[in-house]
């Protein structure tokens, strides 16, 4: 048995959650319901203009380590701070869901800080996320163990991290070092924007590399085209598992020529940030304690539903109460 069952890497972040309407988003020139990448003065700026907001530990990839820590599996996640304030509560947070988390930080002098990412929750709940990267920008093959990665059953890769200028080594080693020790491989295309900006990487480590693929139905038409089922079909076929969420739609899951629906949980929706990433944080686990793939797809729309039920993106509910309350455990 593996120490881990899921390892993440992926874009060590805090996030600034603030309220907003639609106004202010034309006024600072914000497009609505993506990831935009800014600068150091673009955050100060924003940060300046925005009302009360609150602070907390967060990054997809970290949020999905944090869900799974939360239901009591055995993670560990790879992301890099800075030695200042951010880092030190980013580091905390993680650590106290129960995760391991051991990234050396940047040191103090590091011309970078902690990056952060500054989202603005419009009254339907969509999010509007901008995000300064810092430090976890440059996180790097040396950041990588591979001792780490052969010890997961499962690696869990952020597709935000494609941004990074050393993000796609750093993966390969992650890979090599999982794969070589009879780990599994899964992505998130994390973005539409970010497909865009990475198709032909993401395309190539799909068909190589990865064993289950999370996007969500924007994600999945980015980097296939065409109408919706073909391009289900399509990804399926390059793939093991797919899991591809729908919204009000809930989620389709795909594999081995079969396929099956997971319908979303109704609530009042009040933040959207990290749904995706609850879902994966769940399914993963799922599949991780042997349950089957429809199974795995309704814990996730569960665990999706109580996360967007409230501000931020970890859980507060009782997940696995939740479960049981679903007849799922």
């Amino acid at each position: 048995m593996k120490k881990f069952q899921i390892v993440g890497i992926g874009n060590a972040m805090v996030d600034v959650l603030a309220r907003a309407d639609e106004d202010f988003l034309g006024e600072a020139g914000i497009e609505k319901g993506i990831m935009q990448l800014i600068d150091m003065d673009r955050a100060v700026d924003l940060y300046s203009r925005i009302g009360p907001a609150k602070e907390i530990s967060g990054g997809s990839a970290a949020n999905t380590i944090a869900g799974i820590a939360h239901l009591g599996g055995k993670t560990a996640y790879v992301g890099k701070v800075k030695d200042d304030q951010l880092g030190a509560i980013f580091a905390h947070d993680l650590r106290a869901q129960g995760a391991v988390y051991e990234t050396r930080m940047a040191p103090k002098d590091a011309p970078q800080e902690t990056g952060r990412c500054i989202v603005l929750v419009t009254p339907d709940g969509e999010r509007s996320m901008n995000t300064y990267l810092g430090v976890t920008e440059f996180l790097e093959p040396s950041d990588i163990d591979p001792a780490m990665m052969a010890e997961a059953d499962w690696i869990y890769l952020e597709g935000y991290r494609f941004d990074g200028p050393e993000s796609h080594a750093a993966f390969a080693k992650a890979i090599e070092a999982c794969k070589g020790a009879g780990g599994r491989v899964s992505l998130t295309l994390s973005d539409p924007f970010c497909v865009s900006r990475h198709k032909d990487a993401f395309r190539a480590m799909i068909q190589s590399d990865v064993d289950l693929l999370f996007c969500n139905r924007s994600e999945l038409m980015a980097m296939y085209g065409g109408d919706f089922e073909t391009a289900l079909a399509t990804a399926a076929s390059e793939l093991e598992i797919l899991a591809c969420t729908d919204s009000e739609n809930g989620a389709h899951i795909l594999s081995g020529g079969e396929r099956w629906h997971a319908p979303a949980v109704p609530t009042d929706i009040v933040d959207a940030t990290g749904a995706g990433d609850l879902f994966a944080g769940a399914f993963l686990w799922a599949l991780a304690e042997g349950h089957d793939l429809e199974t795995c797809g309704r814990m996730g729309c569960v665990a999706a539903s109580e996360v967007i039920s409230h501000i931020g993106a970890r859980p507060e509910a009782d997940l696995k109460a939740l479960f049981t309350k679903h007849d799922l455990i």
